[in-house]
């Protein structure tokens, strides 16, 4: 497999963010929710995610989703 740069890199602050709450998941959740909050107190958007995945509305989406 080839390494890629810019995956390690991201693995390697993903490892030392996590490390940083002793591994503990609520903690890193707790962080990047406050993180987050920050962004929007900031003014950067925010994009709410779809609650409900959308309906294919061609037939080629129709039929290449059908197998799902």
């Amino acid at each position: 497999m080839l390494n890629d740069e810019i995956v390690e890199e991201v693995r390697a602050i993903r490892e030392a963010h996590a490390e940083k709450f002793n591994f503990d998941l609520r903690a890193i959740y707790d962080d990047l929710k406050k993180s987050e909050a920050k962004h929007i107190a900031d003014g950067h958007p925010y994009i709410t995610p779809p609650t409900m995945p959308v309906k294919p509305n061609t037939t080629f989406q129709r039929t290449r989703f059908a197998r799902r």
